[in-house]
């Protein structure tokens, strides 16, 4: 994490007092609310949707997932995995666990075009199986975040996966911008989810890992 607060702090000042970059940024993001690049790539099907409400942005993502109930919800609750197949995230890992509820900390970052907004988040999941699953902000950089995970069986093989939540990020950024980088961090980690959750259910090839040893 330490090397992506040099790049986020770098990015702020060269915006500020910069009014022409400001409205290219602005109008590069509206464009990008519009898009959904992580679905259309990889044909993940599903709706995500971002507005702001006061000093909330309110989140709804909805998908039809090919993949039985209970492979849904073991892909939820694996929280030490999800660096795995989220994108953005670098680390999580549970620091304690009281019944239904789990505390999990996690690390990552969130970016926007040249924007990288470092993620230091310690979160309670509240499980409630086999179709919900809660979770709100304890501590760490964004100032609010409450949300859930909502698992509708369709059929034996198909469940409606919905996400619903509200945030609100720590980073000092213009209202339009903030939207849109909750909107598409959102949509690449639920895309990642959805891919996950249709891997583990056979229906999807595994992710490809690239051999790292021919980029020397």
């Amino acid at each position: 994490m330490r090397e992506t607060y040099p790049r986020f702090f770098s990015a702020s000042r060269l915006l500020t007092g910069r009014p022409g970059v400001w409205r290219i940024v602005l109008l590069l993001s509206n464009m990008l609310l519009l898009l959904s690049p992580t679905a259309a790539q990889d044909n993940v099907r599903f709706d995500v949707q971002a507005q702001r409400n006061g000093a909330l942005i309110e989140v709804r993502a909805l998908a039809l997932v090919n993949a039985p109930l209970s492979i849904v919800w073991s892909t939820l609750t694996d929280y030490e995995r999800l660096p795995e197949f989220i994108p953005g995230l670098a680390s999580s890992r549970v620091i304690a666990r009281d019944g239904s509820r789990v505390t999990v900390a996690q690390t990552g970052q969130a970016r926007f075009l040249f924007l990288t907004v470092p993620i230091v988040v310690t979160l309670e999941s509240t499980e409630r199986p086999p179709h919900v699953v809660e979770v709100r902000r304890i501590a760490g950089t964004l100032r609010y975040l409450r949300g859930r995970y909502e698992a509708i069986p369709v059929s034996g093989q198909q469940v409606q996966l919905r996400w619903t939540g509200s945030i609100s990020p720590e980073a000092e950024l213009p209202p339009l911008i903030n939207t849109a980088l909750t909107r598409l961090s959102i949509e690449e980690q639920f895309a990642g989810m959805v891919r996950e959750i249709e891997r583990r259910a056979g229906n999807r090839p595994p992710a490809v890992v690239p051999d790292r040893r021919l980029a020397r």
